[in-house]
């Protein structure tokens, strides 16, 4: 008996409904008369910790799965790297990876090479996105402007958490009375005690 597929379906939110994606799902392991395991996460793409992806991958380190099978691959894998990683492991575990929008399967020559070629492009804007963002901050900076994040504290709340220290208030006091997290504080302190 041919070992079962993993189903993998992702919805980002416990609103959302992954029925959608398992009856297409569904519908692949029929018209191909195999056993089919589900999983189903409800959890964003970002995260690389998912219960079902988790368990999905503990089926395969044991060899359960012949297949993953997604509808799109943005399902199992938000970022290039985890794309990477994942489809690099199922190859060694030589489990197949299919998504169906992509017309990807991976127990094909066509599949493999279209896999490594989106794998390819998503790092090539990667790295686009990065030249381009390295080379904006370094415009910004010639012209002058302060990159980052904005001070909690101006030049009068820095000047009052000096005050409220010398009346013997604590950190956390400080912090509440300015609005300001604990560590902005306590920075300012250290600021101020060199």
């Amino acid at each position: 008996m041919p070992k079962p597929i993993a189903l993998y379906a992702r919805v980002s939110t416990g609103e959302q409904n992954p029925e959608a994606q398992l009856l297409r799902l569904r519908a692949y392991a029929s018209a191909r008369e195999v056993v089919a395991l589900e999983f189903v996460d409800r959890a964003s793409g970002a995260s690389r910790k998912r219960p079902s992806l988790d368990a999905l991958l503990a089926a395969a380190r044991r060899r359960e799965v012949a297949a993953v099978v997604v509808v799109k691959l943005d399902r199992v894998a938000r970022s290039v790297s985890h794309l990477a990683e994942l489809g690099e492991e199922l190859r060694a575990l030589e489990v197949d990876l299919v998504a169906l929008d992509q017309a990807i399967d991976t127990s094909t020559p066509a599949g493999r090479l279209m896999f490594n070629v989106l794998g390819s492009i998503a790092e090539f804007e990667r790295d686009l996105i990065r030249e381009r963002t390295r080379d904006g901050l370094e415009a910004a900076r010639r012209r002058g402007s302060k990159l980052g994040r904005p001070r909690a504290l101006d030049v009068e709340g820095r000047a009052r958490v000096g005050r409220l220290r010398a009346t013997g208030k604590s950190v956390r006091a400080i912090a509440r009375l300015l609005e300001v997290g604990v560590a902005t504080v306590a920075r300012e302190l250290e600021r101020l005690e060199a």
